[in-house]
């Protein structure tokens, strides 16, 4: 990634986060007129431009205002953004629903998934040592803009039923980190490309592990998100080892 000045870097941060917000593209006004970055209305489309020309936003066809590219958004989570601390009533209940079951696996997993979709609104899953699937929050996607269309929603959903292919997903993640950022504009198939996947393992046992996360719009609230899917995925290796 090429390096970005500092203005360039505010700019970037504030399209992510009104794009996360309003899932539309966003023109120079709205940086503007909400974003006190201190330059001319001229100065803030050159910029945009110029990030476009570098591959972080991209401009639709249809609409004068610009989108993040998944390069955008990488660079927004890996460098831009803060994560959100969860508020500690979510991490007691949280904590207090997956305990209860941490003597059954199968529940303590469909507690895990049930409690993401949740108090996210998307689609939790997870799949276990032995790649048995679990998810939870189907409907939750239907609620996103970027779901509205069925062929969209039709291939997301079938994932569960195609096993293989869930699998081949998330076995494309690259990098040591534990936490892994998946978005469907860099994969080839065409229906996921407003998509985005967040996972990471958990540890039943010394050597066994499994996969825990959310599937939800490409501009899913990261800061937010991270979080929550860290805490179950520790709540899980936790529950496991008991």
């Amino acid at each position: 990634m090429a390096d970005l000045s500092e203005r360039q870097r505010a700019l970037l941060k504030a399209i992510v986060e009104e794009y996360i917000e309003a899932a539309e593209p966003v023109g120079s006004e709205v940086i503007e007129r909400k974003h006190n970055l201190g330059v001319s209305p001229a100065t803030i489309r050159i910029e945009m431009s110029r990030l476009t020309d570098m591959g972080y936003l991209r401009q639709p066809h249809t609409s004068a205002g610009r989108a993040p590219t998944s390069m955008g958004m990488k660079f927004y989570i890996t460098e831009l953004m803060k994560e959100k601390s969860l508020p500690v009533t979510a991490e007691v209940s949280i904590k207090e629903k997956l305990m209860s079951q941490r003597y059954k696996q199968e529940k303590l997993l469909k507690e895990a998934v049930t409690a993401l979709a949740q108090r996210l609104d998307v689609l939790g899953l997870a799949i276990d040592d032995e790649g048995a699937v679990y998810y939870a929050g189907a409907a939750n996607i239907l609620d996103w803009p970027e779901f509205y269309d069925i062929d969209v929603a039709r291939f997301v959903l079938s994932l569960f039923d195609e096993n293989p292919r869930l699998r081949e997903i998330i076995g494309r993640a690259a990098g040591a980190g534990p936490m892994h950022i998946l978005f469907g504009e860099d994969m080839e198939f065409e229906y996921l490309r407003p998509t985005g996947f967040v996972f990471t393992k958990y540890y039943s046992k010394p050597e066994k592990t499994g996969v825990i996360g959310v599937i939800g719009p490409a501009r899913m609230n990261f800061p937010l998100v991270l979080p929550y899917v860290k805490y179950v995925r520790d709540l899980l290796t936790e529950a496991m080892r008991v």
